[in-house]
């Protein structure tokens, strides 16, 4: 038995959602509930408990945008500010929840959220890679490139997919693209001093 919001939280960021949604309700919590019924795959539910509260919460706000998405109904545009602070968190919570469809129809609107936000793909780039999924995560910070070039963060990560996969020479291209656009980038600095000479 959850006895108080720490350890349901916990539970619930940990891939453990039994009991949970219980807790949120019965004591108020009406965003966490809300994922929660998302999470369970009660998508009309979440939607409309996120609705009660989103002109009063900008998550709430965006869960009902989230809910919308997935469904493949979404009727307005997210804020800048919603993208940055809450579409990486919510697709690892999502992966983190084995919720694969739901992330895939989130991120065939990469180039359509890119046109608010230009760091959308990395943001889903570095989920991806976070959660194990290189492959596509690498497609997404590549394809970043195209979008916001001017990013030293992300040729800093594109830096660190080439080295696991021994390209020494990408590796130091991305992290001289990195530090011609912030000479004083000292993760780049440091990982170029690191490399061995020959690269």
């Amino acid at each position: 038995m959850i006895m108080n919001y720490k350890e349901a939280k916990d539970k619930l960021l940990a891939s453990d959602i039994k009991g949970c949604l219980q807790f949120f309700k019965n004591n108020g919590y009406i965003l966490e509930a809300a994922y929660c019924e998302l999470l369970n795959d009660n998508i009309d539910n979440a939607l409309s408990l996120f609705l009660t509260l989103k002109d009063e919460d900008t998550r709430a706000e965006w869960g009902a945008f989230l809910c919308k998405l997935i469904s493949g109904n979404a009727d307005k545009y997210p804020t800048y500010l919603q993208l940055r602070n809450f579409l990486e968190i919510d697709l690892d919570i999502l992966i983190k929840h084995f919720k694969g469809d739901y992330v895939q129809n989130i991120i065939k609107y990469a180039d359509w959220m890119c046109r608010i936000n230009p760091e959308v793909h990395k943001f889903i780039g570095r989920v991806l890679i976070n959660n194990g999924i290189d492959e596509y995560g690498r497609m997404y910070l590549t394809a970043a490139k195209d979008y916001f070039f001017q990013d030293p963060e992300l040729h800093y990560l594109l830096a660190v997919e080439f080295l696991k996969e021994k390209d020494f020479k990408a590796a130091v291209d991305s992290l001289n693209n990195c530090l011609k656009v912030l000479p004083g980038y000292f993760p780049a600095i440091n990982m170029l001093r690191n490399l061995k000479p020959d690269c």
